[in-house]
């Protein structure tokens, strides 16, 4: 279980996880996404509606607790399913507040989720409140989107500070899975020395993979449908096919 997560927003969070789970789907994986952003992009990613009445959502999981099986909503990959967004997210955190467990609502509701998913995503808004807490508290790992771009590592060693804590104080199993890079690109200098800057302070916990700035992997969203669907042959939609190979890889090296 992933929390894709970064204190800062527009980073690429809800892009790799419409788009990573789509490759890995499409790679014969089972995999759930989770929407915990009350903007709900990566419902609408998907094609999906949010205002449709009888929609369970991310929401009703954590704060009507609702079972997991009430809220999963197929989409248009085969093996790839939702837990959609609410607006009603945004009263989340002060609903959350006010009970005992309110950083661990996440983890029971998922917990049966385990067996069923070769992969599950949650996809945390940009702030570290009581939903993206929930989602660091459920998740066994962090999949940190980095943008290659000005100030970018200075916000990434924040958030390794709020990994430290929530691993103190929370959730002690919780480990980078690893940091991607982000809208790449090779004109720029800058692009390199963030690539170079990030490789030399966290080695090995940076993906090969560099996801670049497209224009097709940005449009994809607005026509509710992941890059493949858009765009297969973007070069956006080939670098999140070639991360997901990266991913397989490394996680069947780890089991051998």
């Amino acid at each position: 279980m992933l929390a894709l997560a970064n204190q800062k927003g527009g980073v690429g969070k809800t892009t790799t996880a419409i788009n990573l789970s789509t490759a890995l789907a499409l790679k014969g994986c089972s995999v759930l996404v989770v929407d915990l952003d009350s903007q709900g992009n990566a419902t609408t990613g998907f094609g999906l509606t949010r205002q449709e009445p009888s929609l369970a959502t991310s929401y009703d999981l954590l704060c009507r607790t609702k079972e997991l099986d009430a809220c999963r909503k197929a989409t248009a990959i085969p093996r790839l399913e939702i837990v959609p967004s609410s607006l009603d997210l945004v009263g989340a955190e002060v609903e959350l507040a006010q009970q005992e467990d309110r950083f661990t609502r996440l983890k029971k509701a998922l917990e049966q989720s385990d067996s069923r998913f070769d992969y599950v995503f949650i996809d945390c808004p940009p702030a570290l409140g009581f939903l993206t807490l929930n989602a660091l508290c459920a998740a066994d790992a962090i999949l940190v989107p980095l943008q290659c771009e000005f100030f970018a590592l200075e916000g990434l060693s924040h958030l390794l500070k709020t990994i430290a804590r929530v691993r103190t104080k929370l959730n002690p199993r919780l480990t980078i899975e690893g940091v991607l890079l982000t809208m790449y690109d090779q004109r720029n200098n800058l692009s390199e020395m963030i690539v170079e800057d990030a490789r030399s302070h966290l080695g090995d916990k940076v993906y090969k993979t560099l996801i670049p700035r497209n224009v097709r992997l940005s449009e994809a969203p607005s026509h509710g449908k992941p890059a493949h669907l858009y765009d297969s042959q973007c070069a956006g939609n080939l670098a999140y096919e070639k991360l997901a190979l990266e991913i397989l890889t490394a996680r069947t090296a780890k089991t051998s």
